[in-house]
């Protein structure tokens, strides 16, 4: 099932909603309040905009967390997730602009696959991790690798408002476990690799995390970046692509 959020035509409300082919049939509450029931309301795909399909209250990144980009960078595998937060205020949507800021020269793209959680999570164990994740998406972990290598730590580098790109939609039906991550930019394909990459794997990433903090419905969890990072400028469209899941799309100005 594929969820999406959406502003149909003539709303100036979001809607969350089922997205089959071309057309969209609006839900009764959230996914996040339980079961699913679409109503009998629908919409064309073209006529609507689509939003981050979920709205967290924190995202929760991590990184180091591919064993091909550990090795490209010539550091040693982690043994624990090392893990960041990125604000709500820096997630946007498809098509939505990437913006560089003024105080960095040097602004990267990172794709990956993005955990969207279902129900509040705490303490759980990695054998009950999937029980608590509603879906997954593409995200693009916006970095001024300039600022991060200024500041050591990560907070104002993975922070600026649409450094955040979500989306299009929620797939929640996933095996999280081998699907291929990619990203394009200009059309031009730059990163290529596999979940069977990463060190630690989405049930352990929810376990350790929700060991950490509590983890709300719409929360979401980036599970890392696979090698061949590189940089954004005005003018260009980065694509972050997860097999089974779609395309995330934004231009950067």
């Amino acid at each position: 099932m594929k969820i999406v959020r959406f502003l149909p035509p003539g709303k100036d409300a979001p809607f969350y909603g089922v997205l089959k082919g071309n057309r969209i049939s609006t839900i009764v509450a959230s996914p996040f309040e339980g079961m699913i029931v679409e109503t009998s309301e629908e919409y064309g795909l073209d006529s609507c905009t689509l939003l981050a399909p979920c709205e967290p209250s924190k995202v929760v990144a991590v990184g180091l967390n591919y064993k091909d980009h550990a090795k490209e960078l010539g550091m040693d595998l982690p043994k624990e997730p090392l893990i960041f937060l990125k604000p709500a205020s820096s997630v946007i949507g498809p098509l939505e602009k990437i913006v560089c800021p003024p105080s960095s020269n040097q602004v990267e793209y990172e794709a990956e696959l993005a955990v969207v959680i279902g129900k509040r999570a705490k303490d759980v164990i990695a054998e009950k991790a999937l029980d608590f994740v509603l879906g997954y998406t593409c995200l693009n972990d916006v970095t001024a690798r300039d600022l991060q290598k200024k500041d050591v730590q990560f907070t104002r580098s993975k922070s600026f408002d649409t450094f955040c790109p979500i989306g299009p939609f929620i797939e929640t039906k996933l095996d999280p476990s081998m699907v291929q991550v990619r990203s394009f930019l200009n059309g031009e394909k730059r990163q290529d690799s596999n979940t069977s990459q990463l060190v630690h794997p989405v049930e352990r990433l929810v376990e350790f995390i929700s060991g950490v903090m509590t983890l709300e419905p719409g929360d979401v969890i980036a599970t890392g970046t696979p090698y061949g990072v590189g940089q954004i400028r005005p003018g260009d469209e980065i694509v972050v692509e997860v097999e089974g899941v779609g395309r995330l799309i934004n231009p950067v100005v």
